[in-house]
């Protein structure tokens, strides 16, 4: 099956880091396009149906306006690259591969919200990403897309890269802005939005690598030729990251509404040695795990959510019959408790609970009053919990319970999954 290229147009045809070659490619159309028209840019974002790519699915114009419309005398577009969650590498490989379509989103974002500084927040453990980052930055700057007056406009703008200590909490992006001033990266409480007080309390744009990289080819072609691939209500390419018992393991781009069957068979050609599928965790760590039974489920939010999936920033990690779920679950359960920031204590006090009923399961120890313990405490925390990190820890659990009960229960008795 084809790739439909939209942000990795044309990748790996240049040099990734020179904005010359780059240009020659192709890119930089949009940028100059809005910067003919600036005070259109956020109306044909709107009308281009762009939802942000890092989970949360929020629709991108409607954020932009927030910052455009918030009176103050400095205004910031923050990259999140943080890009910590487990079986996702899609934002990697656009900032390997395309650094200057991001650099180009995010100059074409702060024109449109009247931004003058942007930041990349990148994760500590991409330090060669950073060395490509920081080359192309460099190039920008060298050729008139970045400084004083982009491309002779009279708009100046420029980006900062960043780089976070390795924490998954600075995912979320008031985390994300605590770290970028120096303190501790720990969820804020919201309102206010960081639209209107974000970094340093100022107006503050945050977007996720893969949305920003969106932006030139929507001002190139148009909202129109935008809408005209993925879905009604969630437009446009997605990159999607395939890993775990996979043939072809990797990141690729299609329209947003491709089934999972396609992208498991076509794509990735199936488990390796003909072995059985068995599951699928769906959205990332903290997505949801469904059975192979659901492989026609089209991955789109609306659809992912009909059926107990998770469309989350698109990835899916695939789980032949040789796997045991309470594995899968244990390694999940010892990963949030270790990443959980501690401010909260829904999350600080429930993802250790969490680990240790997991636990009674894998040694046999378990009673009926445990899975019912889970179910109550997985719930409360989706509710109770400060940000994502804690609000969705559970729900690989909770899935499990509901589409393979047999995990926790053998025979009459709890007990390890046997197979």
């Amino acid at each position: 099956m084809e790739e439909t290229r939209v942000v990795l147009h044309r990748a790996g045809e240049f040099s990734p880091t020179s904005a010359r070659e780059y240009e020659a490619a192709g890119g930089y159309a949009g940028l100059r396009k809005a910067l003919a028209d600036p005070d259109h840019v956020v109306e044909i974002v709107k009308a281009s149906g762009l939802r942000g790519r890092g989970g949360a699915g929020f629709p991108t114009g409607l954020k932009m306006s927030f910052t455009k419309n918030a009176a103050a005398d400095q205004k910031y577009v923050v990259c999140n690259a943080d890009e910590g969650e487990p079986g996702t590498n899609k934002d990697r490989v656009i900032m390997e591969e395309v650094p200057h379509r991001l650099i180009e989103g995010m100059v074409i974002a702060a024109l449109a919200v009247g931004a003058t500084q942007g930041y990349i927040y990148l994760r500590a453990e991409y330090p060669h990403v950073k060395q490509t980052l920081a080359r192309a930055l460099d190039d920008a700057r060298a050729y008139g897309v970045l400084g004083s007056s982009i491309f002779g406009s009279g708009f100046a703008f420029d980006i900062t890269l960043f780089i976070g200590a390795g924490a998954y909490v600075c995912g979320e992006e008031t985390a994300l802005l605590d770290s970028l001033e120096g303190k501790r990266g720990e969820p804020r409480t919201k309102p206010p939005y960081p639209g209107v007080a974000g970094l340093w309390g100022k107006p503050t744009l945050v977007n996720n690598v893969e949305t920003l990289a969106n932006l030139p080819a929507i001002l190139e072609h148009g909202p129109e030729w935008f809408r005209s691939m993925g879905t009604e209500r969630f437009p446009g390419t997605k990159l999607f990251t395939l890993s775990g018992n996979i043939t072809n393991p990797g990141v690729y781009e299609f329209p947003v509404g491709v089934t999972i069957r396609r992208l498991f068979e076509e794509v990735g050609g199936g488990c390796p040695g003909g072995k059985r599928l068995y599951a699928i965790q769906t959205g990332g760590a903290s997505g949801n795990i469904i059975p192979a039974s659901l492989l026609d489920t089209p991955m789109d939010p609306e659809s992912c959510d009909r059926v107990g999936a998770t469309f989350g920033a698109g990835d899916l990690m695939f789980m032949d019959e040789s796997c045991s779920l309470l594995d899968v679950l244990e390694n999940l359960a010892e990963f949030f408790v270790k990443e959980s920031c501690g401010k909260c204590t829904p999350c600080r006090e429930g993802n250790p609970q969490l680990l240790h009923l997991l636990r009674r399961f894998q040694q046999g120890r378990a009673l009926r009053s445990d899975l019912d313990l889970l179910l109550e405490l997985g719930k409360g925390m989706n509710i109770g919990c400060l940000c994502g990190l804690g609000q969705m820890a559970p729900n690989p659990i909770l899935s499990v319970i509901r589409f393979f009960p047999q995990v926790f229960k053998v025979h009459n008795g709890y007990a390890r999954e046997v197979s």
